[in-house]
């Protein structure tokens, strides 16, 4: 008997089905009282509370990689801001628990019920491709949660973001003081909240520069992965006309850009197409030619998330959002062409 099972011997959605295990209001007393018969015949018994106390505590914070196409631990980026995460939790006398959200899938059991089972005090989530509702209802519920590039609204959440604004806008003023004006984007999937975010302030500060935007220079793949950017920049030659630069919104996207333009088209990077990526992973600067990258603070991301979630396990702080500034890593595949135009 798992909450997945439960739903349909009820009639019931699971969403509902938890709702009523974890003691929601908005649910009639009908399909409450349906729910709690149908627990009562099958010996269905619901998860402990996670709620602790000074004398109870499981000391258990749970990662979650949110998404159905979800990041994994080949990711850089989260990977270095985990190392920083776990560190700072460590020593603030916590232990991880990393949940998969395969099973998830597979069985219809929900973060929530997983947390509420393991007792478990306080989740971080990271944001992948097409969140599931789970991580929304884990957001909505009583246990403290921190979103990482993932914007969280329950009134025990909070998140850090990354200056997107402030970074793109270095980008486009970068690309425009070197004389580029004919400039691209390679991004993620649509669905992805802070790939939209970042496409979105392109486009927002090429206008404020007065450039044009020309769509067949705007490209998405389906991740933020090295594979999807090659894809991207692949179907871009395909349409037989290429930007002078292009914007990627990740360093693997780029990465794997760089490789399509040089192997479909010929061309040479920063002479033929200038390329910028974002997060300033540790491999950007092996590339031929090292990428000029926005580097995003990691470590600090890391700490504050540690530091946040703790206060709030803690009732120590009220739900916020923080924004963590960036830096534009000038490298060789953003090359000048300010000698060439005579500006």
């Amino acid at each position: 008997m798992n909450i997945k099972t439960l739903s349909k011997l009820a009639g019931v959605s699971i969403s509902t089905v938890s709702k009523v295990i974890n003691g929601y209001a908005d649910i009639s007393e009908e399909t409450r009282k349906r729910v709690q018969q149908v627990m009562q015949e099958h010996a269905y018994i619901p998860a402990n509370s996670t709620k602790s106390s000074a004398t109870n505590r499981s000391g258990l914070i749970g990662v979650v990689f949110a998404g159905k196409q979800n990041i994994d631990f080949s990711h850089s980026f989260f990977n270095e801001i985990m190392n920083t995460f776990k560190s700072q939790m460590g020593i603030l006398g916590y232990d991880l628990v990393f949940f998969s959200n395969e099973k998830f899938q597979q069985s219809g059991e929900t973060y929530l019920a997983r947390c509420r089972h393991l007792q478990i005090e306080g989740c971080i989530i990271l944001s992948g491709q097409d969140v599931e509702e789970s991580v929304h209802e884990l957001d909505q519920s009583p246990v403290p949660c921190i979103g990482i590039d993932l914007v969280l609204a329950g009134q025990n959440s909070s998140h850090i973001l990354s200056d997107s604004h402030n970074n793109i806008t270095k980008v486009v003023e970068h690309f425009y003081l070197l004389g580029y004006r004919e400039l691209g984007y390679i991004g993620s999937n649509r669905d992805s909240e802070i790939s939209s975010i970042r496409e979105q302030g392109f486009r927002n500060a090429m206008q404020s520069y007065g450039l044009t935007i020309q769509e067949e220079w705007f490209a998405h793949g389906q991740d933020f992965y090295e594979e999807s950017g090659y894809r991207a920049a692949k179907a871009m030659v395909e349409r037989g006309s290429l930007p002078r630069a292009i914007f990627a919104g990740s360093d693997l996207l780029a990465i794997g850009a760089m490789r399509a333009f040089k192997k479909e088209a010929g061309c040479r990077i920063p002479e033929d197409i200038a390329i910028i990526g974002c997060d300033d992973i540790d491999a950007c600067k092996y590339t031929s030619p090292p990428i000029t990258t926005v580097a995003q603070n990691k470590a600090k991301i890391g700490r504050l998330a540690a530091m946040m979630l703790n206060d709030l396990i803690h009732n120590q702080m009220q739900t916020s959002s923080v924004t963590v500034e960036t830096e534009l890593i000038i490298r060789e595949s953003c090359g000048s062409q300010i000698a060439r135009i005579g500006l």
